[in-house]
C-alpha cells in the first residue's frame, strides 16, 4: 500500500493512503503541540486493533457476543534497548465462554498480521527518487531465477517472461502497480490483489498453483482491464474526455439516431438486433454512451469482427457496458492465447449458468483420475484438513463442454460454494476450479457461503447468476448434490498440441459455438502493447438480461449527473423537477448515489453514503417539504445503515419535525434539552436544514468540472494514461 506524506505546520504531519488521511504529531515535550497521537503510537495501536480484530472474527464466525470481551496491550520496554520491547496482550473473557473458545480466541491473536510481520522483520529500502509517482514496479518483483523458463498450459511464453514483459508494459503506461496481499492457505493454491498505487479503484486478482502464475494470472487481468476500459465502466470521465477526437477508442464510430429516436441503421446487424430487440422497444436514446453522456455527439459504437465471415459490425458501446461487464475479455503472450482465454471464460459462465439454473446433478470425477493431478489433490486435502468437504465434478454435459467443477461444503454454517473453470485441457479447468474456490479467502472468509435451498424460484432468479458471476457466492439448488448424476463422467480432452496449440485450441472453441448456432464477434485491440482481445457471443455470454437495456441501462444516469453535481446552484423549480424525476423512475430507494450517476465519492463521505432516499428527503428539506421529509426520516432510521453521527443528525431531525408538525407542540419548549442531548453544532444543522440556512447538510459543493473530488480524479487520470496512449499509437493528439 502506498501512504503519501504531506508535511504541515510545526511537527504535524498528514499520511494519506487509499479514502484514509491521517494526522500525527509529537508531544509538547518533543516540541510539538500533542494535537494528535505520534507515528509510534499509531503502531503501537495497529498492534492492538489487529489483535482485536482476530478476536472479533473469531467470535462472529462461532456467534459469541463480544460485548463483554476486552482486550488490552502495553509495551515493556527494555531500560539497556528501548529498541527491544515485550508486547503483552491481555484479554479478558467472560466466565460463559467455553475452554475450547478460550484457547481459540487466544490463538486468533497469534495470527494478527502486525505480529507476524514484525516477529519476521520487514527489511526497510531508502532510496531517493526523481518523481514519487513513477512506476513501481519492484512492488511487483519476486525473487525468481532470472534464467528459469517455467512453461505451464495456457502460455505461450515462460511465467518469468510473462510477468516481465506484463511489468514492463505497466511501467511504459505510468501505472504504479503494487501487491496488496498474498494469500496460500493450502498447498498449490495462490492468490493475490494488486492495484494501481494511484488509484486504488483499480485492481485486479489473480490466482494460480504457484506464486508465479498467479501473479501473472493478476496482472493478465490488469492489462485486459485496462485493454477494454473495465476499471472505468458506468463512470463519468468528464467534459474533457467526451469532447475529445475519440471516447473509447481510435476506431470508435459515431451514429446518430434515425427519425423518432429509430436505431441508427449502421449499427448491430441483423443476427444481433434479433436478440437485442426482440420486442421493437429499443430506442437509440437508450445507446447513449453513459461514460462521456454526450447525446448529442451519437451513440458510440466499436467495431467487432463477426467469425462467420470476417465483416466488421458495430456494436454501442453502452449495450457491451450494460450486458457483458467483463466476461469474454482477455490479455495474453499472444492473440491466440487470449482468445482460448476468452473462450474458456464464455463456456466457463454459460455452462456454470445452464447447470445451476438447470438445477443439474454432476457426475463425480473419479478418483483413479484425479490421481493423474497430484498438485490438486494436495490442495483439496488442505480443504477437507480444515473441515470442508470438497466435491469435484465433471461439468462438461457429457464431454460437450471444457468445463470442471469444485464445491467446497462448510458444516459449520451449512454453505456451499459451487466454483467452476474451463479449459480445453481438462488439468487447467480443474485447478482454475480450485483456485478461484480459495482466490483471495481466508478460511473465516468460507463461513460467509450461502446455504443450498429446493427453492427453484430463489436460484433461477437472474440476481443469483449475477451473484455467482462476480464472486461465485449465488445460491445453489439441493439437487445439485444428488448422487444420481444427469450426465455420465466423460475424462475429455480439447487440448492441442505442439507449438500452435493455443491457436488449435481456439480453432476448437469458436468450433463448438459455431455447432451451437452461435455467432461470435470479436475485437482486437493491442495498442498498449499486449494482444488482447475481447468476443460476444448474443444469446449466450451476456451476463446481464437483454431487457436492461431498455428497463435498467446504466445510462439513466444522464438523467440525475447534471443536476446532482450541480445540486448546491439549483433553483426550487430544478429541485422540484429533479426530486419528480427521481421518484417516478423506480429507483432503487437505497441504492447509491454515487453508482447512480458514476462518481466516485470518497466512501467516508456524506457524498460516498448517500443514498437515493437520502437525497429525496435532502431536496424535501430545501423545498420545506416537512410531512413527506418525516415520513422519509423515520425510514432512513429503521432501515439505513449509515455513520453514527449521520444517524445522530437525523434523530435529532425527526424530533424537531415531530414536534413543528404537531400544533400542539412549540419547539421553544424543547430546544434547551435537544441542544443538551444532540449538541450544539448538530442542533444548529437540523435548524438551519429547517428554516434554510442550511441546503443539503453533509454535501459539500461540487459541479460537472468534478472540483474537490479526488477519489474520482485519481480515476479519471488513471483512464487518461491509456487516452493519451491509444492516441498516440493512432497518430492522433487530445486536440486534434
Amino acid at each position: 500500500m502506498e501512504i503519501k506524506v504531506n508535511f504541515l505546520d510545526k511537527l504535524r504531519l498528514e499520511a494519506k493512503f487509499d479514502d484514509f488521511t491521517v494526522i500525527a504529531d509529537q508531544p509538547i515535550r518533543y516540541k510539538g503541540d500533542g494535537s494528535a497521537p505520534g507515528p509510534f503510537d499509531y503502531f503501537l495501536a495497529s498492534s492492538a486493533l489487529c489483535a482485536a480484530y482476530f478476536v472479533k472474527l473469531y467470535c462472529d464466525t462461532r456467534n459469541i457476543p463480544t460485548e463483554n470481551i476486552r482486550l488490552s496491550q502495553n509495551n515493556i520496554v527494555d531500560p539497556e534497548n528501548r529498541y527491544q520491547q515485550i508486547f503483552k496482550i491481555q484479554v479478558e473473557l467472560p466466565a460463559d465462554i467455553s475452554a475450547k473458545d478460550r484457547q481459540g480466541i487466544l490463538r486468533s491473536i497469534d495470527r494478527c498480521t502486525v505480529k507476524k510481520v514484525v516477529q519476521t522483520g520487514p527489511e526497510f529500502v531508502i532510496e531517493e527518487v526523481d518523481n514519487l509517482d513513477a512506476d513501481a514496479q519492484g512492488l511487483l518483483m519476486l525473487n525468481a531465477d532470472a534464467q528459469a523458463s517455467t512453461y505451464i498450459a495456457g502460455k505461450d511464453l515462460p511465467l518469468e517472461q510473462t510477468i516481465a514483459n506484463m511489468s514492463s508494459i505497466l511501467a511504459g503506461l505510468g501505472m504504479k502497480i503494487e501487491i496488496a496481499s498474498w494469500r496460500n492457505i493450502v498447498p498449490n493454491v495462490w492468490s493475490l490483489h494488486i492495484r494501481d498505487a494511484h488509484s486504488p479503484m483499480c485492481f485486479t486478482n489473480g490466482k494460480g498453483a504457484t506464486k508465479e502464475s498467479a501473479l501473472a494470472s493478476a496482472l493478465g487481468e490488469f492489462i485486459e482491464r485496462m485493454n477494454f476500459n473495465h476499471f472505468y465502466g458506468g463512470a463519468y470521465w468528464g467534459e474533457e474526455i467526451a469532447n475529445a477526437p475519440f471516447v473509447h477508442y481510435p476506431d470508435e464510430r459515431w451514429f446518430k439516431p434515425g427519425r423518432n429516436d429509430k436505431l441508427p441503421k449502421e449499427i448491430l446487424d441483423k443476427h444481433s438486433l434479433a436478440i437485442y430487440n426482440p420486442d421493437g422497444e429499443l430506442r437509440a436514446s437508450h445507446l447513449v454512451d453513459t461514460n462521456s453522456g454526450n447525446a448529442e455527439r451519437g451513440i458510440c459504437s466499436l467495431p467487432y469482427v463477426r467469425q462467420s465471415d470476417g465483416k466488421v459490425v458495430y456494436f454501442p458501446s453502452n449495450l457491451i457496458e450494460n450486458l457483458y461487464v467483463s466476461n469474454g475479455m482477455s490479455a495474453g503472450n499472444t492473440l491466440a492465447e487470449a482468445q482460448v482465454q476468452c473462450l474458456s471464460e464464455i463456456f466457463e459462465r454459460a455452462v456454470k449458468r445452464e447447470i445451476l439454473e438447470g438445477e443439474m446433478a454432476l457426475p463425480d470425477v473419479p478418483q483413479e483420475v484425479l490421481a493423474k493431478y497430484p498438485g490438486i489433490v494436495a490442495g483439496i486435502r488442505g480443504l477437507e484438513e480444515q473441515g470442508f468437504p470438497v466435491l469435484v465434478k465433471d461439468a462438461s454435459l457429457g464431454g460437450v463442454y471444457p468445463v470442471m467443477c469444485v464445491t467446497l461444503m462448510n458444516p459449520r454454517t451449512g454453505g456451499v460454494f459451487a466454483s467452476f473453470g474451463a479449459h480445453p485441457s481438462l488439468e487447467v479447468a480443474l485447478e482454475r476450479s480450485l483456485t478461484e474456490l480459495l482466490q483471495g479467502r481466508s478460511f473465516e472468509g468460507l463461513n460467509d457461503l450461502p446455504r443450498p435451498t429446493f427453492a427453484s424460484n430463489a436460484v433461477t432468479e437472474p440476481n443469483n447468476f449475477v451473484e455467482h458471476f462476480i464472486d461465485s457466492s449465488g445460491i445453489v439448488s439441493w439437487r445439485f448434490f444428488s448422487a444420481r448424476a444427469d450426465y455420465d463422467f466423460v475424462e475429455w480432452d480439447f487440448s492441442g498440441h505442439g507449438e500452435n496449440s493455443n491457436a488449435e485450441e481456439a480453432a476448437t472453441l469458436f468450433g463448438i459455438l459455431a455447432e451451437m448456432g452461435k455467432e461470435a464477434y470479436m475485437a482486437v485491440y493491442d495498442n498498449l502493447g499486449a494482444a488482447a482481445c475481447r468476443i460476444l457471443v448474443p444469446g449466450y455470454s451476456e451476463v446481464y438480461p437483454v431487457e436492461d437495456l431498455v428497463w435498467d441501462n446504466t445510462n439513466k444516469a444522464l438523467l440525475f449527473r447534471e443536476d446532482v453535481l450541480n445540486l448546491h446552484r439549483l433553483d426550487n423549480a430544478s429541485l422540484e423537477a429533479l426530486l419528480e424525476r427521481l421518484e417516478n423512475s423506480e429507483l432503487d430507494e437505497y441504492g447509491d448515489i454515487a453508482t447512480l450517476i458514476g462518481v466516485e465519492f470518497d466512501e467516508n463521505t456524506v457524498w460516498g453514503q448517500l443514498t437515493t432516499l437520502e437525497l429525496k428527503l435532502l431536496i424535501q428539506l430545501a423545498l420545506q417539504q416537512f410531512d413527506e421529509a418525516q415520513e422519509l426520516v423515520e425510514a432512513f432510521l429503521q432501515y439505513n445503515d449509515n455513520t453514527v453521527e449521520r444517524r445522530l443528525f437525523y434523530q435529532a431531525l425527526n424530533v424537531v419535525l415531530e414536534v413543528e408538525l404537531d400544533d400542539e407542540l412549540e419547539l421553544e419548549d424543547y430546544l434547551v434539552n435537544f441542544r443538551r442531548m444532540y449538541g450544539d453544532a448538530r442542533m444548529d444543522a437540523v435548524l438551519g436544514s429547517m428554516d434554510g440556512s442550511v441546503r443539503f447538510h453533509g454535501l459539500t459543493p461540487t459541479s460537472m468540472k468534478l472540483e474537490g473530488l479526488e477519489r474520482h480524479q485519481r480515476l479519471i487520470d488513471s483512464f487518461k494514461k491509456l487516452h493519451v496512449a491509444r492516441g498516440r499509437a493512432a497518430g492522433l493528439s487530445q486536440s486534434s
